[in-house]
């Protein structure tokens, strides 16, 4: 790992801290560059770029040319990489730019990366699950524990394991918190449930009753404390009747689960009318 990884976010992100327009695009450290000698870096951790925000965007561009540089690095002799400001780039493109004021940073595939990632993380509307996976690629590619990414990013250990914690929920949850159903705070509680069906079906009542993440903390300690005080058959009967909670609306036909003792019971089919005795009957003989 080169020394370079060892400096603070500050370091890393120095050269994004001028303000300078097209006007002093010359201004030393910086050099105008045709858009279409600029390539995406394909390790860019953002994917998702709005449409109507990019337009807004390169009407500003037309305007007033661009406030910020970018950030690339020569990957031939007058071709580059995007390290960072994509957002910008795209939009340049759009406003009908030939050329884009950028940095040129001489940097290897790991710090270009994390200096993607970080940018990436600076960025005010990322969502919970968008920040986790950026700290997971850090720890994977970039080869750091979690203390060293909270240094590198500026927040404590504990937040970040918060955060990567959010990766184990169910992928219903996740993209809950991607669409922004729910919010972190309500979300954090449901990490320490070990059952994923009692996490989805607090999810629902999180969606449903709109329940504030101090709410979701108290009936996730209510469901800790109501299971730690369960004997064996009743900690079995209450694992059945979630089970038969998420049967619910997965099942053709409705099932109700009678618990005899640990790991023995039966499943029953109730039926209304005889009509439904025979469709029964017959998805049963399928």
């Amino acid at each position: 790992m080169s020394n370079d990884m060892g400096k603070g976010l500050g370091s890393l992100l120095s050269d994004t801290d001028l303000v300078v327009s097209q006007k002093v695009a010359g201004f030393s450290g910086v050099q105008e560059i045709l858009l279409e000698n600029i390539k995406v870096n394909p390790n860019q951790p953002r994917q998702h770029f709005d449409e109507e925000q990019l337009n807004e965007l390169a009407d500003s561009i037309r305007i007033h040319g661009i406030i910020q540089p970018i950030t690339v690095r020569k990957s031939g002799e007058n071709d580059f990489e995007l390290i960072s400001g994509e957002r910008r780039f795209r939009a340049s493109k759009i406003a009908g730019l030939e050329k884009i004021p950028a940095y040129i940073r001489m940097v290897d595939d790991q710090r270009s990366l994390e200096m993607a990632l970080i940018e990436n993380l600076q960025r005010e509307d990322l969502n919970a699950i968008e920040v986790a996976l950026s700290y997971k690629r850090m720890i994977e590619e970039c080869n750091l524990r979690q203390e060293d990414l909270g240094n590198r990013v500026g927040k404590k250990r504990a937040t970040v394991t918060n955060y990567l914690r959010l990766l184990q929920l169910p992928a219903d949850i996740q993209s809950g918190l991607v669409a922004g159903i729910i919010n972190m705070g309500q979300a954090r509680p449901l990490i320490s449930l070990e059952n994923a069906d009692f996490q989805l079906n607090l999810y629902q009542k999180i969606i449903e009753q709109g329940l504030s993440s101090r709410r979701v903390e108290e009936l996730v300690k209510a469901e800790q404390s109501f299971g730690d005080s369960l004997s064996p058959i009743e900690r079995y009967k209450e694992d059945m009747r979630i089970e038969e909670l998420s049967f619910k609306n997965k099942s053709i036909v409705p099932l109700k689960i009678k618990v005899k003792n640990v790991d023995t019971g039966e499943v029953v089919i109730p039926f209304a009318n005889e009509d439904q005795l025979k469709e029964i009957m017959e998805l049963l003989a399928d």
